[in-house]
């Protein structure tokens, strides 16, 4: 499979996200779409010319894919991606890769040690995100690192309900938007672990808002904040030196229109899925996964899960007194 050839890929679920990776595959030479898949007749309507599918199974069976897109809801990642990965089919998957760790390692045990399996983390493609990455590599020694994703998440959907169902979406801000925050953290302070976390949620049990505190190994500490009733949308990273300065990178900056960062992030992720399968190596998403899990745990234990109503959340307070450090 590995060349300079094009490769056929399927894309499976045609929501608010599957535009981005459409245009990308019809941008990249070495990319070209080989079939659809979704349960709704009327989705992305602008793809006329491949074969559409309702049946992801079926599609996996008769339309000779070199690999898969899966962009379906988050309840059903772990399903499609394990028959994906028995078929045989690279996959690149949406986060977060499964609503659970269980869940995942099933996937991860399906992908077995020759499968391709990739977690598309878009924001690790961001211009901005990757400046700042060679700007520490020159600064030295980070200290703090704090990561913001805030926006008012009614306005994200494209219209699909799944988001604010938490069965389906596996919690809420934490559930989605945390695995991509963690991912950031990570890539700036390595290995990390939960030490404190606080939960907001409205009347149906969906994450309004969280913030999640971290520690590496060696010393860096971080804070997440995430929010989904914020008026307005930002994406943003800080990191603070040892020597006590600090910079940030806004992720948003220069893309003026709605969600059109987005573009070329999602570019960026089918062509690190090129590599990866070129490379027949994993990246599953699973530590991220397990960051949720820590952090919906510590604030269960800390007793800072709080339930307001709907039109309260965008007031309620997240933070968990006395255990701010990265700020």
């Amino acid at each position: 499979m590995a060349g300079t050839g094009s490769r056929r890929i399927g894309v499976i679920g045609l929501g608010a996200i599957a535009r981005y990776y459409l245009a990308a595959i019809e941008e990249l030479p070495q990319w070209r779409l080989g079939a659809v898949c979704d349960l709704r007749d009327h989705a992305a309507p602008q793809v006329a010319d491949v074969p559409r599918y309702r049946d992801h199974r079926r599609m996996l069976r008769e339309a000779d894919l070199d690999a898969v897109v899966v962009t379906v809801p988050n309840d059903a990642h772990a399903p499609v991606c394990i028959d994906a990965l028995t078929a045989g089919i690279p996959v690149c998957v949406e986060k977060p890769l499964a609503l659970t760790p269980e869940q995942a390692r099933g996937v991860l045990a399906a992908a077995g040690g020759s499968g391709v399996l990739f977690t598309a983390f878009h924001r690790r493609s961001n211009d901005h995100v990757r400046a700042l990455l060679r700007e520490a590599s020159r600064r030295g020694e980070v200290h703090e690192v704090r990561v913001r994703y805030l926006e008012r998440i009614e306005e994200h959907t494209g219209g699909e309900d799944w988001y604010l169902d938490p069965a389906r979406c596996g919690g809420g801000c934490l559930a989605d938007n945390g695995p991509n925050a963690f991912d950031l953290v990570r890539m700036f302070a390595g290995e990390v672990q939960v030490r404190a976390a606080s939960v907001t949620r409205d009347e149906r049990g969906t994450d309004r808002q969280a913030v999640v505190y971290l520690d590496s190994a060696t010393g860096i500490s971080a804070e997440v904040q995430l929010d989904w009733s914020y008026p307005g949308e930002r994406k943003d990273v800080r990191l603070r030196f040892a020597d006590g300065t600090s910079t940030a990178a806004d992720l948003l900056a220069g893309f003026d229109g709605f969600k059109s960062s987005l573009w070329h992030e999602y570019r960026g992720i089918l062509q690190d899925f090129r590599d990866a399968i070129d490379g027949g190596h994993q990246d599953g998403g699973l530590a991220a996964l397990e960051l949720v899990a820590a952090a919906y745990a510590a604030a269960s234990q800390d007793g800072t899960s709080e339930d307001v109503a709907s039109e309260d959340a965008g007031r309620a307070g997240t933070r968990v007194p006395g255990k701010e450090r990265a700020s």
